[in-house]
């Protein structure tokens, strides 16, 4: 089925913007039906374009044959194909093969489109400014808007499409070499002005006529059978060809350098003598390029209209994903692929429109989120450089979360088993099963249940429910069990149903849980979480009404300012005089003596999530004017004396860690800078390690949700400052948790809903991957069950089917 115009005539079409997306959205449409009038509006020359090289995933590779074989055929030609990513790291050139791509230049790839095009019957209009997409909506049925990230589309209609463009902190410039490297190569150069990366990759072949011998000469680069470095020849293997150069560094860094002061030809000169492992002293040339920052574009919607004409954006238009992972003609290609199909599937344009947007937004937001994971690790590219040479290389591969520990090592086990080595990790041994210290506490594994607050006390007092809740997920393997948020006071609870340690009947009932988690797990280690609600007291239990308040019975609440956490719903705080903060404190130092004597072997200070002390740190909820209000330095003095006051009187033997909302996800709110100074700040104060959360501060804010998504933000505080960091946030593999700590982005991993799901999660990941050791201990009445049950007979004789 094709999509028809009211009254039966094929569909009229306008393309704006000759690029891949659009051109090849072009020749799609007319393939799919020759009948239809589709014409490509390009303000450039056919031979003019920016940029060199253009990678393509097999996965698109594969679109594109299944969807015209002919465009397939040609562009293989000219693909060049390659498996490995060097890394080049203070001198030392690090391997890693099996990865996979293809990549052509972009002038090739746009002559092929041309070409194809033309014998389709596509009207191309070059040197020609398409006029407004409105104006052009008066007499075609579709106007596709493939112009780019600075989209004069999206613009004049940005009230419908609603965009958010984000510019970034990095500057970069396209270049070229002439000559082909046989991998792809980040090179990582550190000036006096501060840390710049090379981004490259080949994309065109040596002429057929070209011999080897006499292309220029150069060592080639390979592993020896060890895998080790130190025995590696330096400089790339060498030949004609080309290879896309891309440089990039900070804002600062680019003008502390004088980059921006360059022109183009200066620009690639001085870039080329940046790295000379990769470019042994030969030149780099532009092509019309210059330093750019990368902007990201994200649109509420794709495509609007009316029944006399609609316009869809696609591609650059649409989105953007940073180039580290190579996805921009990777997206616009499948976005076309998409659009096409769903012209021939749907029956009217609006459906059509429709359902091409919700098959790809979802695609497109995660390509955005591995992007947004990759182009932050390249800006904070500094805090990492001391890194050993194989962790930073694996921390490198693994940055944007789609490549892990488990599908690198199945790329390249030699690779990954050298990470390890270097990590003194012993050999058969899963990363996630190597011990923790902190301070006298031994973890015997990476694994932490975080707190999760169970609503199930009486009076603060946790009775059975907590027993076998914590006890469970202590025996399922995890090296440490963190309690929920206990609460210092009776007015600090968040709900009726909050545990709490302020009398001794409640102290009674914690020492009953550690002392089964220390009789029955004894290699398991349990934390007491405290804290104080603030401003979000008072309310419901969580499945009769999250942050609801209470409909009779409720307590009084207090803040560091007087703001309701949802203005006209919930109870407004009273604002802390300085004898209520001296009274509080108190309660934790208390609260904390009780912990100890309980027997918990470690105790972290909540100061996340918009509780009381949380809400002193973000300048979204401490609207104060006194000396605890006001600068970061003054919003941290009522926290800082909690945790010195705690600190005191918790056992010296014995770690204290401090939970941190990293940011508000909200405008004026905590940054990912301040979370940084917020975490020294404790650990200065002596605190073991930082347990970095986010948001959850105002009601408000709008979280970036996705796998491992908080994890970034302890990333960055691990490596800047050198503490140790507990990472949250929708971790839930254990091939995420083997990944981040081999790349050296968190000590400890704590999850919350897997171990709901399976209160086992840490011992049943062990079997998962064939580890038994003393990382992951099955108690002796389990040990029956260390092997997964088998799930059916798989060996049986199979029918004959055919002759």
């Amino acid at each position: 089925m094709t999509v028809p115009r009211a009254g039966g005539r094929p569909l009229r079409v306008a393309v704006i913007g000759g690029g891949p997306g659009g051109l090849y959205a072009a020749l799609l449409l007319k393939r799919l039906d020759p009948a239809r009038e589709v014409t490509v509006y390009e303000r450039d020359a056919p031979g003019d374009t920016f940029g060199f090289g253009v990678v393509l995933s097999d996965e698109t590779v594969g679109g594109i044959e299944n969807a015209d074989p002919e465009v397939f055929a040609t562009l293989g030609e000219h693909m060049v194909r390659w498996d490995a990513i060097e890394v080049v790291h203070r001198g030392r050139t690090l391997s890693c093969a099996g990865h996979g791509f293809a990549a052509l230049g972009r002038r090739t790839l746009l002559s092929v489109l041309h070409a194809r095009c033309r014998r389709l019957g596509v009207t191309l209009r070059f040197r020609t400014q398409a006029p407004p997409a409105a104006e052009l909506a008066r007499t075609n049925d579709l106007v596709i808007a493939a112009d780019g990230v600075h989209s004069a589309t999206r613009t004049a209609h940005a009230d419908i499409f609603r965009p958010t463009v984000t510019t970034h902190r990095c500057r970069y410039i396209w270049l070229a070499a002439d000559f082909a490297l046989d991998a792809f190569r980040f090179e990582i150069a550190e000036t006096p002005h501060g840390v710049l990366q090379l981004h490259a990759y080949p994309y065109a072949h040596p002429s057929p006529d070209h011999h080897p011998s006499s292309w220029p000469s150069g060592p080639q680069v390979h592993p020896s059978p060890d895998h080790h470095p130190s025995s590696w020849p330096s400089g790339p293997q060498l030949s004609t060809g080309r290879s896309t150069a891309v440089v990039e560094t900070r804002e600062e860094v680019w003008r502390a350098a004088g980059l921006d002061r360059l022109d183009e030809d200066g620009a690639a000169e001085r870039c080329a003598a940046l790295f000379p492992h990769t470019l042994g002293g030969r030149t780099l040339r532009g092509n019309r390029s210059q330093w750019t920052a990368f902007r990201t574009v994200v649109n509420e919607r794709w495509w609007h209209g009316t029944d006399a004409g609609k316009i869809v954006l696609l591609g650059d238009s649409a989105h953007t994903a940073h180039f580290s992972i190579g996805s921009g003609t990777k997206l616009a290609v499948e976005d076309a692929l998409a659009l096409a199909a769903c012209l021939r599937e749907q029956p009217d344009l609006s459906s059509a429109l429709a359902a091409y947007e919700a098959e790809r937004r979802p695609v497109v937001a995660s390509t955005q989120r591995a992007a947004h994971a990759s182009l932050t690790w390249f800006e904070e590219l500094a805090g990492y450089t001391a890194q050993p040479p194989y962790r930073f290389a694996f921390n490198l591969l693994t940055r944007s979360r789609r490549v892990t520990h488990a599908n690198l090592r199945l790329r390249d086990a030699g690779f990954v088993a050298a990470t390890e080595r270097e990590a003194g990790i012993r050999p058969k041994t899963p990363p996630m099963f190597t011990p923790f210290r902190l301070r006298r506490l031994e973890l015997r594994n990476r694994v932490v249940v975080s707190p999760m607050d169970m609503y199930k006390s009486r009076r603060g007092v946790p009775g059975d429910f907590h027993l076998v809740h914590l006890g469970a997920r202590a025996l399922g393997g995890a090296g440490l069990v963190m309690t929920e948020m206990v609460c210092v006071s009776a007015r600090g609870r968040i709900t009726p149903g909050c545990a709490g340690l302020w009398d001794d009947e409640q102290e009674e009932s914690w020492r009953r849980v550690t002392d089964f988690v220390h009789r029955q797990s004894p290699t398991a280690a349990i934390g007491l979480q405290l804290g104080h609600s603030g401003r979000k007291g008072s309310t419901r239990l969580m499945w009769e009404g999250i942050d609801e308040p209470l409909p009779e019975g409720n307590w009084p609440l207090v803040a560091a300012s007087p703001l309701p956490y949802r203005p006209g719903v919930s109870q407004t705080p009273h604002e802390l005089t300085p004898k209520g903060m001296a009274a509080i404190r108190e309660e934790f130092v208390a609260a904390a003596r009780r912990g100890a004597r309980a027997g918990f072997d470690l105790l972290e200070l909540h100061c996340a999530h918009g509780y009381l002390l949380s809400g002193f740190l973000s300048p979204l909820t401490n609207r104060r004017t006194d000396a605890y209000g006001g600068s970061l330095a003054a919003r941290l003095r009522y926290p800082l004396e909690v945790f010195d006051a705690v600190r005191e009187v918790w056992p010296a033997e014995r770690p204290m860690t401090v939970r941190i909302s990293a940011t508000d996800w909200a405008p004026g709110g905590t940054t990912g800078d301040d979370a940084v100074r917020i975490a020294a700040a404790f650990a200065e104060r002596g605190a073991d390690a930082i347990d970095v959360s986010t948001g959850q501060v105002v009601a408000h804010e709008r979280p970036d949700f996705g796998r491992s998504y908080q994890t970034p933000y302890a990333d960055r505080i691990r490596n800047v400052l050198g503490v140790p960091v507990v990472a949250v946030g929708a971790v839930s593999s254990w091939d995420d948790v083997n990944s981040l700590v081999l790349a050296g982005r968190a000590d400890l991993c704590a999850l919350a809903r897997p171990h709901l799901y399976d209160p086992h999660w840490t011992l049943h990941a062990a079997a998962e991957q064939g580890y038994e050791g003393p990382g992951a201990p099955w108690p002796e009445p389990y040990q029956a069950g260390s092997r997964r049950p088998p799930t059916g007979r798989t060996d049986a004789p199979k029918p004959r089917l055919a002759l």
